[in-house]
């Protein structure tokens, strides 16, 4: 792109991709979460361009970009472009203060891996325009707004906790967030002399094509047969399972295993901030395989190659506990793995998984970080 010979930028943003450590398909039904931003980030450098609507985005991965003009934001039939249509569209709803600006773009989070580079490739953007033009946006204003792109633009209907998780992270921490009230707090995660290995099965997934959405209006079917006899029901934050046997009856079975998986998901999520905050690892270890469990069998949102790297795991006393993490039908597995065997638990998951599966496998360690931020300016 021509605006790249004199691309000089004026500030440069960080903005991470995230893990959850527990709590998954919970934020959209309105319960709690457990995620934290990572170290993997997309960095983004920008320069205003002089001109009124003019705008440029590049990205160096895949040397690619596009121009757009401000006053014509309009769905694109190439993916990743929405997702900043949709942050410039939810932008120009607040404000009219965004001008002309060239942005580069170059990430280090792995795409369908389940660590939602979607969310980072929003919230950067947004963080970036915020401090370069002045907008007077609030931390969740950006949270908010970058959610509504995903809906609008990218057509999945998430929940709030990728674009938190992306924004409002603490280095060394975890965020339990309640999905409902949007109160949060902070949680210090020791887990030395353990890791947080994630292992990616390289089978993509993509959840604008309709199952992530299913999944949502499911859930949404068994709330409105809940509140039929429990009116107090808003959402499956707000039942537990004996107000669900209740009406086992008058639920599509398939809808029953949905929201049974939900309400049991929302007390392990507690648990498990419970098990951090007394160290008691092998209690998080046996919750997360407990979720996989549910994820695979209740939600259905696993696939053959997540399942059998979650299985593999069990034979290792150095493995803690594991599951699949993320929308699900590809991306990659969580897993609490001894520091001292990491290396050889790697090279023995890749060979094991390569016979079975016939793909390769990557992974990567994982350390809670800072969210979204400024490099430089």
């Amino acid at each position: 792109m021509q605006f790249l010979e004199s691309f000089s930028p004026d500030l440069t943003v960080d903005s991470p991709g995230r893990i959850n450590i527990i709590g998954e398909h919970t934020d959209y039904n309105m319960g709690y979460v457990l995620p934290t931003a990572i170290e993997n980030k997309i960095t983004f450098q920008f320069q205003k361009n002089g001109s009124e609507k003019t705008c440029h985005v590049y990205s160096k991965g895949y040397d690619t970009g596009f121009e757009l003009s401000l006053d014509n934001l309009e769905i694109s039939k190439i993916e990743w472009e929405n997702y900043i249509l949709g942050v410039l569209n939810e932008i120009s709803k607040r404000t009219d203060k965004v001008r002309g600006f060239d942005c580069v773009l170059e990430s280090h989070v792995p795409i369908g891996s389940g660590v939602s580079s979607s969310a980072a490739l929003e919230c950067g953007l947004a963080f970036g325009l915020n401090e370069m033009f002045d907008l007077g946006l609030s931390r969740m204003d950006i949270v908010e707004l970058s959610q509504a792109a995903e809906h609008t633009y990218a057509g999945t209907k998430c929940g709030i906790m990728d674009q938190f998780a992306s924004v409002m992270s603490k280095e060394g921490h975890v965020i339990l967030l309640d999905c409902e009230s949007m109160d949060y707090s902070y949680i210090p995660i020791n887990i030395q002399p353990y890791k947080i290995v994630l292992l990616n099965t390289n089978v993509s997934h993509n959840l604008a094509s309709g199952e992530y959405n299913v999944r949502r209006a499911q859930c949404e079917e068994g709330v409105a047969i809940l509140q039929k006899k429990y009116p107090e029901v808003k959402s499956l934050r707000n039942a537990d399972m004996d107000m669900l046997n209740s009406v086992k009856n008058e639920l599509n079975p398939v809808v029953y295993n949905r929201c049974s998986y939900i309400i049991n998901e929302k007390t392990r999520v507690l648990d498990a901030v419970e098990a951090l905050k007394n160290d008691d690892l092998e209690k998080v270890g046996e919750l997360l395989y407990e979720t996989h469990e549910g994820l695979s069998k209740m939600y259905e949102v696993s696939c053959p190659e997540l399942d059998f790297l979650v299985e593999f795991s069990k034979k290792y006393d150095t493995v803690l506990g594991a599951r699949m993490m993320g929308g699900g039908f590809g991306g990659c597995t969580i897993n609490l793995v001894h520091e001292d065997a990491i290396e050889a638990y790697v090279s023995e998951a890749s060979k094991a998984y390569k016979e079975a599966c016939n793909l390769d496998l990557t992974s990567f360690e994982a350390s809670p970080s800072r969210g979204t931020s400024i490099l430089k300016k």
